[in-house]
């Protein structure tokens, strides 16, 4: 979990400051914009619903998730049930996914690897089924 989540505090600091500054600025560069995307996808992954503690194992996986970016292509508004359509998809095609993180207490590289291929393969469906609802 510490090294999942090591970088989002950085992030945020970074995120908090950008946000400022940009209220003001009228034209911001890719970078920035990035930043920004990246701030606004980690703060939205670390709202948890009011007495629904979150396992361990699937804090891992979304916190993974945003802060490598493969949230990026998700909008803001979207990204909890995204959250709930990869844990749909990881339970279902590929449990051994939470078992290995729960019983190692580390993501290893071949749990790693099975992760991101879930992670691609439920925003690529979540990214067409986004597409039909418009």
């Amino acid at each position: 979990m510490k090294k999942i989540a090591a970088p989002i505090r950085v992030e945020l600091a970074q995120y908090r400051e950008l946000a400022s500054f940009a209220q003001f600025a009228s034209e911001l560069d890719a970078a920035t914009k990035e930043k920004l995307a990246q701030g606004e996808r980690i703060r939205e992954v670390l709202k948890q619903p009011q007495y629904q503690p979150m396992p361990v194992e699937k804090q891992i996986v979304i916190l993974y998730a945003a802060t490598k970016k493969y949230l990026l292509e998700i909008p803001v508004h979207e990204i909890l049930p995204f959250e709930e359509a990869l844990f749909a998809e990881i339970d279902t095609n590929a449990p051994e996914i939470l078992s290995a993180i729960r019983e190692k207490k580390q993501l290893d590289e071949e749990t790693e690897k099975k992760l991101v291929e879930r992670i691609l393969v439920c925003r690529a469906a979540f990214q067409e089924r986004d597409g039909k609802n418009r």
